[in-house]
C-alpha cells in the first residue's frame, strides 16, 4: 500500500559528482552516490542533470533492458550507437533509446567551444529483451506555453517519442501568475515533477529551480507559476515487473 502522497526533493539535496569534464547532479542513487531512500520512484530509476565540457563526453559503454531518454537544455549532444546511428540533439529535441537486449552507445558534447547541459533519464521497461531501438524528435516550444506538451508516450498517436513503458514525459512553459493542471494518464501511476527554471506552487508546495516533488494517489494536480517557469513532468507506473 502506498502511504506517502508527496515527497519533496530540494535541488541542493541531490547527489553531486564533479569530474572536471563532467559536472553531474543525481536525483537518484547513481555511481558513487548511494542513498537507500533515493533508489527509484516507481519505474523511474535515474534522473541525471549533466553538464559536459566542450569536446568531452562518455565513451562507448553498454546498456540493456532500460529506456533511456535524453533532453538537452543547452547546447548540442552527439550520439553514436552500435546500431550505426550517429545523431546530434539540441534544445527542444527529445531522444529515446530502448536498450532492450543490449546496445552500446557514446555521448559527446558536439561543440568544441560551449558546454552542453542535458537530462538523462532512465525508466525500467515494460517488456524485456526487445530489439534495441532509437528515436528522436524536435518539439515546438510554443506548443507548451501554459500547457503540458507530451514529448514521451507509450501511445504513438500522442505525438511524443515512443517508450516501452506506461510512462509519459511532458514539458510546460508557464508564464508568471498562470496556473495549469496536470491530469494523470493512467490510474495507479505517480508523477515526478522537476523544475527546470523558475518557481512554482505545485499542489500547495513551493518549489524553485531544480527542486522536485513526487506525487502519488492523485489524478489532477494544480501548478501555479510564481515566475516564468520551465517544468518537466515524468509519469511512471509505481508497480512494475
Amino acid at each position: 500500500m502506498i502511504m506517502t502522497t508527496q515527497t519533496i526533493y530540494k535541488a541542493n539535496s541531490r547527489g553531486h559528482a564533479d569530474h572536471g569534464w563532467l559536472n553531474s547532479f543525481h536525483s537518484f542513487s547513481f555511481a558513487s552516490y548511494n542513498d537507500p531512500d533515493r533508489v527509484h520512484f516507481g519505474a523511474l530509476r535515474v534522473l541525471n542533470d549533466d553538464v559536459v565540457a566542450p569536446g568531452m563526453g562518455f565513451g562507448a559503454h553498454p546498456h540493456d533492458n532500460m529506456e533511456i531518454v535524453s533532453i538537452p537544455l543547452r547546447g548540442a549532444l552527439e550520439h553514436k550507437d552500435s546500431t550505426g546511428r550517429n545523431e546530434v540533439i539540441r534544445t527542444n529535441d527529445v531522444q529515446i533509446m530502448s536498450a532492450g537486449s543490449g546496445i552500446r552507445h557514446s555521448e559527446f558534447n558536439a561543440s568544441k567551444t560551449d558546454d552542453v547541459n542535458f537530462l538523462q533519464v532512465w525508466v525500467f521497461p515494460k517488456k524485456r529483451n526487445i530489439e534495441p531501438r532509437y528515436e528522436q524528435k524536435t518539439f515546438s516550444a510554443s506548443d507548451r506555453v501554459n500547457k503540458f506538451q507530451v514529448v514521451v508516450s507509450p501511445e504513438k498517436g500522442e505525438g511524443g517519442v515512443w517508450i516501452n513503458q506506461d510512462s509519459w514525459f511532458s514539458l510546460a512553459e508557464i508564464e508568471e501568475g498562470k496556473s495549469i493542471d496536470y491530469k494523470l494518464h493512467k490510474p495507479g501511476n505517480g508523477v515526478y515533477f522537476f523544475v527546470l527554471e523558475g518557481g512554482v506552487e505545485l499542489d500547495g508546495q513551493g518549489l524553485e529551480k531544480r527542486d522536485a516533488i513526487a506525487i502519488t494517489e492523485q489524478t489532477d494536480i494544480r501548478v501555479k507559476a510564481n515566475a516564468n517557469t520551465s517544468l518537466l513532468a515524468i509519469e511512471v507506473p509505481l508497480q512494475f515487473n
